[in-house]
């Protein structure tokens, strides 16, 4: 059973730790997404110290992106870091079973889909068969993950974090216990305590995910063969990648079912000790969104500023093509009644998506009108993934539309589009359409 809000409240005014702090209703949703770590608390009594505790000044529960980047960089700032984690391996949902295996099926799926279909053809590679391998496609997968994992508990060592593979639990207003899988513990007396505990696969009512016939998004990543049929409920980010992967094997049907919650403020900030980042607080449930929060936690721990812009955090659908974007959306300058331009220009004029025959697509800019400021980004096209990032960065740092149009842009590259929609944005019209 997951903690909610209330029992949250409950065990760390008893800890002494949160006194009378008033918390708003909607922020306890935030809560009811942390998927370890915190699971029980309310109901174990508090433990004393082990003989010899570990001290840290900083404790990490959860290795997913945004704890494993928070760890390397407290212990970079110079703090005593542990960081426990209850899987096996480090990296947390993303690189075990979502961001990273998705990639690579998504990626290995287009290459055959270019070859099974006419698309190599139409370039000259002319191929007599082609067949899918499923298994090694597989391997391919696990391959990156092995690598990748592998290369966060090398970083933990170079950057002395000290790693405990165990189930966190928060024991005490400076304490933290972890438990290992033959059931011994391990206590930590620490002066910090970051919550990253990730998600978990919402269930559906009435359904059991047996993870054979029902499968979660993290099953559907280890299909042992492939499915004459195939139905997806969900038509999120994930649920329209799932379908990407899938459907260049076999046709597949999706319905839309959303839940959307609004979430009006960031809470990752429990008390002057306790902190939490990712998807237990506000804000989109992304990687990249909690490797910066992770990053801004430890740095206010050691008196830095804490600010992050939810605004100039990118988002990317990595389908074929691609979607990405950034900042604000037409609907929301005007229902904001904010005035704006747009500035557009497809892939089909440009010269490196016409010799990579990969057109369809556009970059879609929207400047202040007043300013000229940019606002926002939207791109439907290849390497919108990569492009979304220069957005980001003239959001970051307020530019103008202008100033986007006058920086030399590489020839022939798909990134000269963007600089193209800023140019129909600030002058009115881009030069090559």
């Amino acid at each position: 059973m997951l903690l909610t809000c209330v029992q949250l409240l409950r065990v760390e005014q008893e800890l002494g730790i949160l006194g009378d702090l008033e918390v708003h209703p909607q922020q306890r949703g935030h809560f009811n997404r942390i998927s370890h770590g915190l699971q029980g608390v309310s109901s174990v009594p508090l433990r004393t110290y082990a003989d010899q505790p570990i001290d840290a000044d900083v404790t990490v529960i959860g290795s997913g992106p945004g704890g494993y980047v928070a760890a390397i960089k407290a212990a970079q700032l110079g703090f005593k870091t542990v960081c426990i984690e209850k899987n096996e391996t480090l990296g947390g949902t993303c690189l075990n079973v979502g961001c990273i295996p998705s990639k690579a099926l998504l990626n290995n799926s287009h290459y055959y889909h270019m070859a099974h279909g006419k698309d190599f053809a139409s370039r000259g590679i002319e191929m007599s068969e082609v067949r899918l391998n499923l298994e090694k496609m597989m391997e391919q997968k696990s391959s990156a993950v092995k690598a990748l994992t592998g290369g966060i508990a090398h970083l933990f060592k170079q950057n002395k974090v000290v790693h405990i593979n165990g189930f966190g639990k928060i024991t005490g207003k400076n304490q933290v216990t972890a438990t290992k899988a033959d059931g011994s513990t391990q206590v930590i007396g620490t002066k910090n305590i970051l919550i990253a505990t990730g998600s978990e696969v919402t269930p559906f009512p009435g359904i059991t995910i047996d993870e054979d016939t029902i499968v979660s998004s993290t099953g559907a990543l280890s299909l042992k063969k492939v499915p004459e049929k195939l139905v997806v409920i969900g038509a999120g980010v994930i649920g329209v990648e799932l379908i990407g992967y899938l459907t260049l094997a076999f046709d597949c049907l999706f319905g839309d079912l959303l839940t959307c919650l609004d979430f009006r403020s960031l809470l990752c900030f429990f008390s002057g000790s306790i902190y939490a980042i990712g998807d237990v607080v506000a804000g989109p449930m992304l990687a990249h969104k909690a490797e910066d929060e992770g990053i801004i936690c430890v740095e206010g721990m050691a008196g830095g500023a804490v600010h992050i812009d939810y605004n100039c955090v990118p988002s990317v659908i990595y389908t074929h093509p691609e979607v990405a974007w950034v900042g604000k959306s037409e609907e929301q300058l005007k229902e904001e009644g904010i005035e704006y331009k747009v500035g557009k220009f497809p892939f089909a004029a440009n010269s490196r998506a016409k010799t990579n025959a990969d057109t369809d697509g556009m970059v879609k800019i929207l400047g202040q009108k007043s300013t000229d400021r940019v606002l926002g980004a939207h791109i439907l096209g290849p390497g919108a993934g990569e492009m979304v990032n220069e957005a980001a960065l003239a959001l970051e740092y307020g530019a103008s539309c202008e100033d986007i149009a006058r920086v030399c842009h590489a020839h022939p590259t798909l990134s000269e589009a963007f600089r193209e929609a800023n140019l129909a944005a600030s002058f009115g019209k881009p030069i090559n359409f």
